[in-house]
Order: structure tokens, then C-alpha cells, then sequence
């Protein structure tokens, strides 16, 4: 098992440490990045970096709080 991301918010990570990060594998991540989708990334060079801080940002953006309707069928 791989350490948890110990990074700061400012720190770039690698492509690896995101994917593990959320618990998807690279080609997603590669994916995505070819379809202009997925979190904001930063390139040097040839390598592919993520700095923390945007991939949270980007994670609280698709965060899809429930409905009345899902409440409702939830509680009957």
C-alpha cells in the first residue's frame, strides 16, 4: 500500500500520486487530459504535473449535494 499524499497545496505532484489521490488509475487521468476534462494540470517540460490545490478546487466543484427528490425517496 502507497503512503497517503503528504503534499502542501502548492506543491506539484505527479500524475501517480493524484491518480492514487483519486483512487483512479492514470489512463483516466491521461483521459481526461486529451479530452480538455478532469482537474487542471501543469506541464514542465514533458512530465505532467497537478498542484494540489487546483485538484481540490476541482473536486468541490463536482461535489452534487442531494436533492428534496433523493431526500424523500431516501426517508420513505
Amino acid at each position: 500500500m502507497r503512503p497517503a499524499l503528504t503534499a502542501t497545496e502548492d506543491e506539484l505532484v505527479t500524475e501517480v500520486e493524484i491518480a492514487d489521490f483519486l483512487k483512479l488509475s492514470t489512463r483516466t487521468l491521461q483521459s481526461w487530459r486529451i479530452n480538455n476534462d478532469g482537474p487542471p494540470f501543469v506541464r514542465v517540460g514533458r512530465a505532467i504535473r497537478y498542484r494540489l490545490r487546483d485538484v481540490i478546487r476541482w473536486i468541490e466543484a463536482r461535489t452534487v449535494a442531494p436533492t428534496a427528490e433523493t431526500k424523500n425517496r431516501a426517508s420513505a
